[in-house]
């Protein structure tokens, strides 16, 4: 049993080894024949979308229900293949295209219903739920061992991209308890503990910023930011990329809606968020760029870190739940006197984590404002997407430096917010009484 005391991690789809991945590697395919016709256009996706054929593969489908899928990792992978066909039908052409047909559609808004997940790429659908490993018992937090299922471009640098995510939620995974066991320790006063779980928290918090940094290794910034990025993105705030309205899902006789979801983000990990529950960190910013007035939009409720709990497993997004009632850790440090060895280790624990968020801060500004800054609108495509509408923007700014309105795939206003994000948490390190 996955269980620490008062907390029983299995209910909310927890792996004691793997942590918010599957116990075991997800499926490669659906084993029903009857959903080859999906299978068949994601097993040669990047081929067909660089041939620009994605579109006509789509649209010649039926309309296939969810009635023959028969357990878990069947949903999930429906899930994962119908996400892959859906943003490479949207964004696999000159222009995006802004009605999803029913092939899609139905069938997507279904499976995302059963697992309480948007129908859009999401994490779930890139990274927790898409790898494969070299061999049985496989070391997953090594990267090396592990590879996509299914990619949009065929490329190592997306594989590669995906899969440090991978590894990061395996390397996470063994945090999780300490997390728990430090809550539950702090409930009962017992300081030892406390700071040992805080300690060994920061020193893995120290390896999982190590594990990030070989994103470097196999991954070029040319490649994700032209190749890749124009995939990932949602379809909110993507009115720069030839989506003002969204995207609208048609469900066949008539009947459909426009949507707005954000894409693929990291900050839909739930072991990311984890970490910020434990410490007390709350994040208010929106994420949004300011209006046509220089003014920042009024604040939704919760702020987009919030928001991207509705972008994770329902039983992900409620073990996040559990931790908001239950997390103490902050109030129990700062109970602590400065300087005393609670509250240091609380403020390193902290620390570390602001650290991390340093090290994804540079690497975004490596994979995505420096190629922006570098590709001129001439040496472009004739594509509407992400990537050329943004360095579009640069080059009008005529390299100054501008981050601002550089949207992510989630659509924030990427360095504001994510350098907002660092700061918060930097600033829940208390030194004085």
């Amino acid at each position: 049993m996955l269980n620490t005391p008062g907390i029983c991690l299995e209910q909310y789809a927890l792996s004691f080894q793997n942590g918010f991945l599957p116990d075991s590697p997800p499926l490669q395919q659906l084993p029903h024949p009857y959903y080859s016709p999906w299978e068949s256009i994601a097993a040669n996706l990047s081929t067909r979308v660089e041939e620009r054929a994605i579109r006509q593969s789509v649209d010649e489908l039926p309309v296939l229900t969810t009635s023959k899928l028969a357990s878990e990792p069947e949903w999930r992978r429906a899930y994962v293949v119908l996400a892959y066909l859906t943003h490479a039908y949207i964004w696999g052409g000159d222009a995006p295209r802004e009605v999803l047909p029913p092939c899609i559609s139905r069938p997507f808004i279904e499976v995302s219903k059963h697992l309480e997940l948007p129908p859009c790429a999401t994490y779930a659908a890139l990274n927790l739920w898409n790898f494969k490993v070299s061999e049985d018992n496989a070391d997953l937090t090594d990267p090396d061992n592990l590879s996509v299922v299914n990619s949009f471009t065929g490329t190592k640098d997306e594989e590669w991209f995906f899969m440090i995510s991978v590894a990061l939620e395996a390397k996470g995974a063994q945090l999780i308890p300490l997390m728990t066991n430090a809550i539950q320790a702090a409930s009962v006063d017992d300081a030892v503990l406390v700071k040992a779980h805080l300690d060994q928290l920061a020193e893995g918090l120290v390896e999982l910023g190590e594990l990030l940094e070989r994103m470097y290794e196999h991954c070029q910034p040319t490649v994700f930011y032209h190749q890749l990025r124009p995939f990932l993105a949602g379809s909110k705030n993507m009115v720069v990329a030839g989506l003002p309205r969204g995207v609208y899902y048609d469900m066949g006789d008539g009947e459909g809606e426009w949507r707005q979801h954000s894409g693929g983000s990291n900050a839909q990990s739930s072991l990311i968020q984890t970490f910020d529950i434990f410490l007390g960190v709350v994040h208010h910013a929106t994420g949004e760029a300011k209006g046509s007035t220089g003014k920042p939009p009024v604040a939704s409720k919760g702020g987009f870190i919030e928001q991207m709990r509705k972008y994770m497993p329902g039983p992900h997004s409620r073990f996040l739940e559990m931790m908001v009632r239950t997390a103490n850790i902050r109030s129990y440090s700062l109970s602590h006197k400065a300087d005393s060895p609670v509250r240091d280790a609380y403020n390193g624990a902290v620390m570390s984590l602001g650290r991390f968020r340093d090290k994804h801060v540079k690497m975004v500004t490596r994979y995505i404002i420096g190629p922006a800054r570098a590709t001129s609108p001439s040496e472009t495509s004739s594509q509407i997407n992400l990537a050329t509408r943004t360095s579009t923007r640069m080059e009008s700014w005529n390299g100054q430096g501008v981050t601002h309105g550089v949207h992510g795939t989630g659509g924030t206003d990427l360095i504001p917010f994510l350098k907002q994000t660092r700061d918060t948490t930097k600033a829940a390190a208390c030194y004085s009484d």
